[in-house]
């Protein structure tokens, strides 16, 4: 890579950013952004204070916008996503780059490890992702959620990276963008864009690895230990945009091979829905409304697809610490 862009998101998280910031500096980029969506906390100052340029935005966006509005104006080869509420570790670029050496990778997975806050007494030993995975019920998850953050350290391949934190080779970007320039798909905001991302790069033929020496820091706010906690409207665009995405990406071949494990978690979410969370039986209603634009995206991501079969279920194997050789390229 000869060139290595850092995007940094805050959205009213000067407090984390002043710690994120110089974390993602310290690592050395050649260029570095923060996006402020529609702050009222001084995260510009903040930028201002590093030196560092600041994409105003006049209102607060969902992630998936203003990402976006990032991505068209940084222009490194190799680009870091990175959120406030993340915190980079020593040797994030070289160990980064490494695993990218391989020109059919186009996302890397970082090790990323639970925390309470940025303070490093806030950090726990605890695995908050291995990258991220894609199973053939079509639900996305965290790979070792909640394991101990000692496992999972053998650098490896897997489905795609997760949102919080990655770092993409910039013409994988380019090469499973939609129409109109939109690297992440503005009309499924939220939760799962990261996977519809990854599914598409899996489409044209691109590859994730996981590196373990990439470390990260995360405060993590939605996951499966944290459900419970999150409103109901968050809940129902998560249960919403896996459709959408399946519109988008799925084929006919995958869906019949793959029937009744669908259909056997369509069941259990129906339930589960009737039973526990009645407001989730709205998302049906919501992705029926957004079937058109998610049909009309399918033909662009369908027109593009380079490979026939889509690696569901890969994940990074578990293993423990212990003795070994510095993590090579995957």
């Amino acid at each position: 890579m000869s060139r290595f862009s850092v995007l940094l998101l805050a959205s009213d998280e000067r407090g984390l950013a002043e710690h994120a910031l110089p974390a993602a500096l310290a690592a050395g980029p050649d260029e570095a952004l923060v996006v402020d969506n529609g702050s009222r906390d001084g995260v510009a100052e903040l930028a201002a204070r590093h030196g560092v340029e600041c994409l105003r935005l006049a209102r607060r966006v969902p992630y998936t916008h203003a990402m976006n509005a990032g991505l068209r104006r940084v222009s490194g080869d190799a680009v870091a996503l990175l959120q406030a509420d993340t915190f980079v570790g020593a040797g994030y670029r070289a160990v980064t780059e490494a695993a990218l050496a391989d020109p059919a990778v186009g996302a890397v997975a970082p090790r990323l490890v639970r925390a309470l806050g940025p303070a490093p007494a806030q950090r726990l030993e605890e695995l908050d992702a291995a990258g991220m995975s894609l199973d053939r019920r079509r639900k996305n998850g965290l790979v070792g959620h909640g394991r101990p953050a000692a496992d999972f350290v053998t650098p490896s391949e897997v489905f795609g990276a997760d949102g919080a934190a990655a770092v993409y080779r910039r013409a994988a970007l380019e090469d499973c963008a939609l129409p109109g320039g939109q690297y992440l798909d503005e009309e499924m905001p939220g939760w799962g864009c990261d996977a519809d991302l990854a599914w598409r790069a899996r489409l044209r033929g691109w590859r994730a690895v996981y590196a373990p020496d990439a470390v990260v820091h995360h405060v993590r706010t939605y996951s499966p230990t944290t459900r419970d906690r999150m409103s109901e409207a968050d809940r129902r665009v998560q249960f919403r945009n896996r459709y959408l995405m399946m519109v988008k990406n799925d084929s006919a071949a995958d869906l019949l091979r793959d029937a009744p494990r669908i259909l056997g978690y369509e069941a259990l979410a129906l339930g589960h829905a009737l039973l526990r969370e009645r407001h989730l039986l709205r998302a049906y209603g919501e992705a029926w409304r957004r079937l058109p634009a998610a049909r009309r995206r399918r033909r662009a991501v369908q027109a593009g697809r380079r490979v026939r079969r889509v690696p569901f279920g890969l994940e990074a194997p578990q293993g423990t610490a212990g003795p070994r050789e510095p993590a090579a390229p995957a």
